[in-house]
């Protein structure tokens, strides 16, 4: 599993590994059923506390994109509800096109970056 965590960035750390396993997800490199590394051992081999990488899991788990195993752990398990989905989306990307708007974004560039950044994870 290849993580990248920037530890000189401003975003926490359980979000940079969170942000980096949904992209795992949407990209195909992590597929339902598979199982993600413990905690102790993903914690080990990106070198940050075992407390960040369990927020990680407890965060992707209320998500719905993973769900806790007794014997394997951590599972990729893509059930969010599609419409609480889609709600949470719309309100991430009111605030998103409203920076666009102010930095006079036109409706087509916001467009033809969504179809680009779209298509770069298999969408429909």
């Amino acid at each position: 599993m290849i993580i990248e965590i920037d530890f000189n960035s401003d975003e926490a750390l359980y979000l940079q590994l969170r942000n980096q396993i949904v992209l795992g997800i949407a990209t195909s490199r992590f597929r339902e059923g598979d199982a993600l590394p413990s905690v102790r051992q993903l914690a080990d081999s990106i070198g940050i506390n075992m407390h960040t990488v369990n927020k990680a899991y407890s965060v992707l788990k209320q998500e719905g994109f993973v769900k806790v195993d007794r014997r394997r752990g951590a599972v990729i398990a893509v059930d969010i509800d599609r419409i609480q989905a889609f709600k949470e989306m719309r309100n991430s990307l009111q605030v998103i096109l409203a920076e666009a708007c102010c930095k006079n974004i036109s409706r087509e560039e916001v467009h033809a970056l969504i179809d680009e950044i779209y298509e770069e994870y298999g969408g429909i």
